[in-house]
């Protein structure tokens, strides 16, 4: 059994807002596993985050954020529960920081429930014919492509994305510590991104053919 320390009790606990003598049962019952732990808490229901998790987030803000000098523009709507929360300056940090992670990591979809049935089959067909290819047997394709479509998502769902402050947790983690510790639920309901030129063909120019033309100008 892994040795558990007092840290990692206090940052289970900073993260779930579940009390101590839980966080420490959850760590011993998970090896020291820290994700592991905070889904025991979770199913066990001891997680205040897992409790608010149900409740209607009916307020919250709509960030702006614009990045390289107007190339990249975000729009988000983050909810919580009251407009009390909705003014709270670490509540306005948190919308502030996913509006930065949706312009560097460029997600698609809040969540993988969102991405449309026909998008998962496409890409399920592309990961098998790619396994088969480098000859991987029949028996482990399956598993395979279950595993390289979980990577799938992690890169364009939100919530599934590594937190770009913080690698070691992912944006729903991230959320689920802002819960527990803000006090209410709190909802990433939609984004939208733009980026400068995106879907128009540009057309290609020829550097030599341009600096000769100017020359017999």
């Amino acid at each position: 059994m892994a040795d558990i320390s007092a840290k990692m009790v206090k940052e289970l606990r900073e993260r779930t807002g579940a009390g101590m003598m839980d966080c420490k049962k959850a760590l011993q019952e998970t090896n020291g596993d820290m994700d592991k732990a905070v889904d025991y808490l979770r199913e066990k229901g001891l997680s205040k985050a897992a409790k608010k998790a149900g409740r209607v987030t009916a307020e919250g803000l709509v960030e702006s954020y614009i990045h390289g000098n107007g190339r990249i523009g975000v729009l988000v709507e983050v909810n919580c529960e009251t407009d009390f929360v909705a003014k709270n300056e670490e509540f306005k940090a948190l919308v502030k920081d996913i509006a930065m992670q949706i312009a560097a990591a460029k997600p698609e979809y809040v969540r993988r429930e969102e991405v449309p049935e026909e998008v998962v089959a496409k890409e399920k067909e592309v990961l098998k014919a790619q396994a088969l290819n480098e000859g991987k047997p029949e028996h482990i394709v399956e598993k395979m492509v279950q595993g390289r479509l979980d990577k799938f998502f992690k890169e364009i769902c939100l919530l599934e994305q590594p937190f770009i402050k913080d690698p070691d947790i992912t944006v729903q983690q991230l959320v689920t510590e802002k819960i527990a510790k803000i006090g209410e639920n709190i909802s990433i309901r939609r984004f939208t991104r733009y980026e400068l030129g995106e879907g128009i063909e540009k057309k290609k120019e020829n550097f030599a053919e341009e600096v000769m033309a100017q020359i017999n100008k």
